[in-house]
């Protein structure tokens, strides 16, 4: 389950990449990642949907977590799935600020 969580930040990151070349910035918090299946209405150049198969879960089954401005990543978006046990931190969170 990992890999795939893994596998699905990967896969969210190119999104989110093709969302900030067409807009020239990432969604906002508030706006998340539905912002990648539905035109958030307040950006120019969206260009969408950047996810074809709407947005996955976690293996989890619990959303994956979106934040911009990052509070890992200075300059980008923090992106993570909560683990196995559903609650941030204690060490298994699926995190995109560190080398896995």
């Amino acid at each position: 389950r990992v890999t795939a969580a893994r596998t699905d930040i990967a896969m969210l990151e190119l999104c989110l990449d093709a969302y900030e070349i067409d807009t020239g910035r990432f969604p906002s918090t508030q706006q998340g990642l539905e912002a990648l299946v539905k035109d958030p209405g307040d950006v120019q150049n969206w260009r969408g949907s950047y996810i074809k198969r709407g947005l996955p879960k976690d293996p989890w089954g619990k959303p994956y977590v979106y934040k911009y401005p990052g509070e890992h990543n200075d300059d980008g978006y923090d992106l993570y799935s909560l683990g196995p046990d559903g609650q941030s931190g204690g060490g298994d969170d699926i995190v995109n600020w560190e080398t896995q």
